[in-house]
């Protein structure tokens, strides 16, 4: 009796300590956290911690997040709860700063129609009509809003730094203007003339930095750059004026940042119409450089010479006289690893920048500047020709005749250091002009060091080189596979003096897919695909057999087939039978395949692990009766 009272003792005050430690824990260590994945996801970067300890003034962050539409699509409903468990993380380390308001908007609800007002983008889930919400807004204490209109599950390796930049912005509402003077169309193609539309579209990495910052588009015609200009982006000057060279040689002398892009061979720049006679084509000048200002700053880029890494090449399919193949294609690079400087903020977190036909940057014997790598080739490096780029249709020709020679040549680097100018003698004249205007701030020395990045290639900048746009959900949402955007904000953020955003860029990802699963899904879709295109082949076959023995009508309107034609088609129809029996087997095999594989997760999860905890525990039992045995 005793015991059995002691036993129940025990379990009621082994019950009283856990329901008490539970309410303690739950009221007083609410704000410590344990991050406990591999990439730290739940873990905010320094980057972030930095620029919420600057935040001056109160934030209201609205997350509409529709849960319980949600619940039937695990894809929104699990990235929905790491948004707002990283939302939670914000508003803890904030110290109250940001004020958290998480919203489930029920369908036609005020909260609904608060959601699309703020630019909230509903989700279509199914014909009906349904729709659901996650996205987010920001405001600050001025009615500045900033909203993310859909929280894409495929940006998820993003989430951190939008949400840290949305933080920014509105702690920071005045934006930084970027100046913007290109020879090349990347705000667009001029409209056309007959129907006064846009001909071409505004390039993704210029269509970033309008989101970020407020740009500010030159003309070449320029001849001075405003004072409200922070930092000035030049891309391919082309036969700039004197004038326009002349007011970048300003800007910078009186300490402008600037972000240059030259380039030996701009694949982006098309052919225009002759002005004498407009069924014409001609050629532009595709090379650029920004001499004689580069002259001054210490640096040089041969205009005819395109470097190559042939451990870094691309391989392009080509159709030659030997059919299609693979090859690497010399001029197109595609730089990672020890290529990038892992010392410089602009570089270090980057994975991969993809250049088409770069230039090589040196720096000038007895130059006063310093030239710092970013950007740079292998150790099997080498100098081509442009115009065996031009004139050499066949890839592999050029990979047959490249001969390495060992020395790795710069294609983006950073300009710091003390310069003259570039016009000594002040603003140059215009052909009808006598005497150039005086110039009341014209300044022939740097004062302190120059802070200019210069990199050998526009093409960099190119949607092709590092975006694709993906269909999603109606919207046409932008795919990086390469980090070239992420250079120019960086570059952008860096020469601002910015550099927490930096550090964001690159986070882990929270999903952890199932690669065998998606492997064997991916090798039975081939196949399917194989088939599928087979029968197809047959199909376009047939057809064309039946419009030629549609032109053979008789007078009655029959067709004439002959016995060999009939036997033909009916050994088609058979084959079709068994080709479209074989594709279900393929389909049949797939989900086999990954049922079976499924089928052996959840045994190792449901079943294994507590038969080997049981096992252990057995063991340990066992283990102590025999030693209390012995003693």
């Amino acid at each position: 009796m005793t015991t059995k009272l002691l036993a129940g003792s025990g379990l009621a005050i082994a019950l009283s300590l856990f329901l008490g430690i539970n309410i303690i824990a739950n009221q007083a260590l609410t704000g410590l956290r344990l991050d406990v994945t591999e990439a730290r996801l739940h873990t905010l970067s320094e980057g972030s911690r930095n620029i919420l300890k600057e935040i001056d003034e109160p934030i209201t962050i609205r997350f509409y997040f529709s849960a319980k539409q949600f619940a039937a699509i695990p894809e929104f409903a699990n990235y929905g709860k790491r948004v707002r468990d990283l939302l939670e993380e914000y508003a803890a380390v904030s110290g109250g700063k940001i004020e958290l308001r998480i919203i489930d908007p029920a369908p036609f609800s005020e909260t609904e129609d608060q959601a699309v007002g703020f630019g909230i983008d509903p989700v279509a889930m199914n014909a009906t009509g349904e729709r659901g919400f996650l996205g987010l807004v920001g405001t600050n204490s001025t009615d500045d809003e900033i909203p993310i209109a859909l929280l894409n599950p495929e940006r998820e390796g993003a989430l951190e730094y939008d949400l840290t930049k949305m933080i920014y912005n509105l702690s920071n509402p005045k934006k930084r203007v970027i100046g913007l003077l290109s020879g090349l169309p990347v705000v667009g193609s001029a409209p056309d003339p007959s129907t006064g539309r846009p001909t071409g579209r505004e390039w993704g990495a210029i269509a970033l930095l309008r989101e970020i910052y407020e740009v500010k588009e030159l003309d070449e015609e320029i001849t001075r750059i405003d004072d409200d200009i922070d930092t000035l982006i030049v891309v391919h000057p082309k036969e700039f004026p004197e004038k326009a060279l002349y007011a970048i040689d300003q800007f910078v002398i009186k300490g402008g940042r600037a972000l240059v892009f030259v380039d030996p061979f701009a694949e982006e720049d098309s052919p225009g119409r002759d002005p004498g006679n407009p069924m014409m084509m001609t050629m532009p000048e595709i090379s650029s450089t920004l001499d004689p200002i580069f002259e001054k700053w210490g640096v040089s880029m041969a205009p005819d010479k395109i470097v190559t890494d042939i451990d870094a090449a691309v391989r392009v399919s080509f159709r030659g006289d030997r059919g299609s193949r693979e090859v690497e294609y010399l001029p197109w690079l595609a730089l990672r690893n020890e290529r990038l400087n892992r010392d410089d903020f602009i570089t270090a977190e980057l994975n991969v920048i993809n250049v088409g036909s770069a230039g090589s940057l040196g720096a000038i014997e007895g130059a006063t500047t310093t030239l710092t790598p970013l950007i740079e080739t292998g150790s099997k490096s080498g100098i081509i020709e442009r115009d065996a780029i031009i004139f050499v249709r066949d890839p592999a020709a050029l990979l047959e005749n490249f001969e390495p020679n060992g020395e790795r040549s710069i294609i983006a680097a950073r300009i710091s250091g003390i310069v003259q100018t570039a016009y000594p003698n002040g603003q140059p004249l215009d052909e009808t002009e006598s005497r150039a205007p005086v110039d009341e701030n014209f300044t022939a020395k740097s004062p302190s060091p120059i802070n200019v990045i210069v990199i050998a290639d526009t093409d960099i900048l190119a949607d092709r080189f590092w975006v694709r746009y993906e269909n999603f959900l109606g919207m046409q949402m932008p795919q990086a596979f390469a980090n070239n955007a992420d250079f120019l904000i960086n570059a952008i953020d860096n020469l601002g003096g910015n550099d927490d955003l930096i550090s964001l860029r690159s986070r882990g990802k929270y999903s952890r897919p199932f690669v065998v699963v998606q492997q064997i899904r991916r090798n039975a879709e081939s196949r399917f695909r194989d088939r599928e295109r087979a029968l197809q082949t047959k199909l376009k076959e047939t057809e064309t057999k039946m419009q030629q023995l549609q032109q053979q009508r008789e007078e009655g309107g029959k067709y004439l087939l002959s016995p060999e034609q009939k036997k033909e088609i009916d050994l088609f129809r058979k084959e079709q039978l068994k080709t479209r029996k074989e594709l279900r087997a393929v389909q049949h095999d797939l989900q086999k395949n990954i049922e079976q594989l499924g089928s052996i997760v959840k045994f190792i999860n449901i079943g294994l692990i507590p038969i080997l905890i049981s096992i252990f525990a057995i063991g340990i039992s066992v283990y102590r009766v025999r030693r209390q045995n012995a003693n």
